[in-house]
């Protein structure tokens, strides 16, 4: 009787595209208990049983050197049918884990998944010969195909320990790789070919120069050129439409019947400007609420999540984070640190989490710094685009190249000032191949729920907390406090305290409200950085405390702090020198 099953493997060897196949749409992500370690759970009909499925974090072997590996250990340890799915054009890497699995006489089956990448690359693999070398049963599957899957579930059951004649015990790396090199001269078999197209592209995108720096600047440029045409089209044609022609009518009769004032209508509505409702600016929950997360920021969400799953499911992410490992050691990092910083693009949130993929604590303290500080996620960047791009595209420039120029230079600050030092980039390149539309689909999808959970609450919460603040008025107080110190540094007026304080709970809200206190130009490009700087929302806040712990937690803000102030206050004086305003 199997109790649950385990989907174990290298990175990039497929395991997500199997466990779609096994368990479909409905699955639940889940942190590992005292950690921060996200891993997904879904479950599988066998036998007229549903067996939960789990695709356990990426590892390459039980050895752990992250927090990731560590949890993958801990899991494999807990017991389940294990389904190790072992990247057929790499057999030799992945057997390593195969074999430490194995001599712990764990329950495998192993699934040789890209069967057919390897077919065109001229490897050849006799599955019955590796099963009586390896004594547990194996199957050629296409994951994102489905090819073999259902041969692979139907041997579900014969996963049982490996035999003992296997001699079990605990032998070295070294005494494996003997092993490994013995079975291979037995079941593998290269033929010569010529490179395919594919094969030579992935052969250029590794190497800087001549053509792997042109091809990443052309595919970035192309991704946020695409995400920004996604979501303006989507803004456009279906979120507008709708808040214009069904939202705001509903609004305005619910303003008739709370009889335009009071305090109800206050919190519900907001304040009207020129007597009538307005979206973006009445900042009430129902109107600004709504409008800033579902018509404004809700449709870049949907154009970054799926050009990041297309770049992550095409194998050219792997690349990247390879081409660009040189530069990112010189802050401190090394290349697979570009997979959050991607992330966090979209949301600090998911960004931060990524962090522990990192090997060591000095990394995510570095990582999980650079995110919150100068990486704007995109409802950030919607308000950009939307608010400040109107104002004209050298508004939009001189922000992103402040914020890039902050994340090098600080980058680079903290690899100076912090001890240690990043450990070089081991990682598997799978093949280039076309992004599965269903298992993109399916990601797209549990990504937009996740935001939507996250994000409906806080931006409420800003909201509301913004209105009761107003009503109090606190705001004012703090005008009147922080004031000097803004108009001081920044040259801001001292109502620029409000939304600079609200900011902590909500950015793109934030940036709607420095939109109406009627800034200049050159003020609005100098708010807008130090606001995105400044401080990351209320939920980037509780999983940077979770991820970095107290300690690294208050070091990331202090740093973040005078980054702000520092920045702002260079920005602020190179605009006054260059006569803009």
């Amino acid at each position: 009787m199997i109790s649950r099953i385990l989907l174990v493997g290298n990175p990039n060897v497929g395991k997500s595209a199997m466990f779609h196949r096994l368990t479909g749409v409905h699955v639940v992500c889940s942190n590992y208990p005292g950690t921060t370690v996200e891993y997904t759970e879904g479950a599988l009909n066998l036998g007229g049983e549903r067996i939960p499925v789990i695709d356990v974090p990426g590892t390459y072997s039980l050895m752990p050197s992250s927090k990731g590996e560590e949890v993958a250990t801990r899991m494999i340890s807990n017991g389940g049918a294990i389904i190790n799915v072992v990247d057929s054009t790499n057999l030799e890497r992945n057997l390593l884990l195969t074999l430490n699995l194995l001599d712990r006489g764990l329950p495998v089956i192993v699934a040789l998944n890209m069967w057919d990448d390897a077919a065109h690359r001229g490897i050849r693999i006799d599955a019955s010969a590796l099963s009586k070398e390896l004594m547990v049963p194996v199957v050629p599957t296409v994951a994102v195909t489905g090819e073999g899957v259902k041969d692979l579930v139907a041997r579900l059951p014969d996963a049982v320990p490996a035999a003992a004649e296997r001699g079990r015990r605990d032998r070295t790396d070294e005494e494996r790789w003997a092993e490994i090199g013995r079975i291979l001269a037995k079941v593998q078999l290269l033929e010569h070919r010529h490179h395919t197209f594919a094969e030579w592209l992935g052969d250029l995108s590794v190497q800087p120069l001549p053509a792997g720096i042109p091809i990443a600047v052309f595919v970035l440029a192309a991704t946020f050129a695409v995400v920004r045409f996604v979501g303006e089209g989507l803004i456009a044609l279906v979120f507008d439409p709708f808040f214009e022609g069904a939202w705001l009518p509903m609004m305005e009769r619910l303003d008739g019947a709370l009889g335009g004032e009071g305090l109800l209508h206050s919190l519900l509505i907001g304040h009207k400007i020129g007597g009538v409702i307005d979206l973006r600016q009445s900042f009430g929950l129902l109107t600004t609420g709504v409008y800033v997360e579902f018509g404004m920021v809700l449709p870049y969400i949907v154009a970054f999540y799926l050009a990041v799953g297309i770049l992550e499911d095409s194998g050219y992410l792997p690349r990247l984070a390879v081409m660009l490992d040189s530069v990112f050691h010189r802050i401190g990092l090394h290349g697979w640190a570009i997979i959050p910083s991607l992330l966090g693009l979209g949301c600090n949130v998911p960004g931060i989490l990524a962090t522990r993929m990192l090997e060591s604590e000095r990394e995510r303290l570095i990582a999980a710094t650079l995110i919150s500080t100068a990486i704007p996620c995109v409802s950030m960047q919607a308000m950009i685009w939307g608010l400040v791009g109107a104002r004209g595209v050298h508004c939009v420039v001189l922000i992103y190249a402040s914020m890039l120029l902050a994340w090098l230079v600080l980058g680079r600050l903290l690899n100076m000032l912090l001890k240690g030092r990043s450990p070089e980039l081991l990682m598997e390149i799978p093949p280039y191949r076309f992004p599965p539309l269903r298992a993109a689909a399916e990601k797209l999808m549990m990504r937009i729920v996740q935001f939507v959970r996250e994000a409906t609450p806080l931006v409420l919460g800003g909201v509301l907390l913004a209105n009761i603040l107003t009503i109090t008025g606190a705001f004012e107080l703090a005008a009147v406090a922080f004031g000097p110190l803004l108009s001081a540094i920044w040259d801001l007026p001292p109502d620029a305290a409000v939304p600079l304080m609200v900011g902590i709970l909500r950015k793109d809200v934030a940036v709607g409200m420095l939109d109406a206190l009627g800034l200049n130009d050159a003020q609005m490009v100098v708010a807008t950085v130090a606001l995105a700087m400044t401080f990351p929302c209320a939920a980037s806040f509780v999983v940077m405390l979770r991820e970095l712990g107290w300690k690294g937690f208050l070091k990331s803000v202090g740093i973040m702090i005078a980054t702000a102030m520092c920045a702002g206050a260079a920005l602020n004086f190179s605009l006054k020198a260059a006569g803009m305003q």
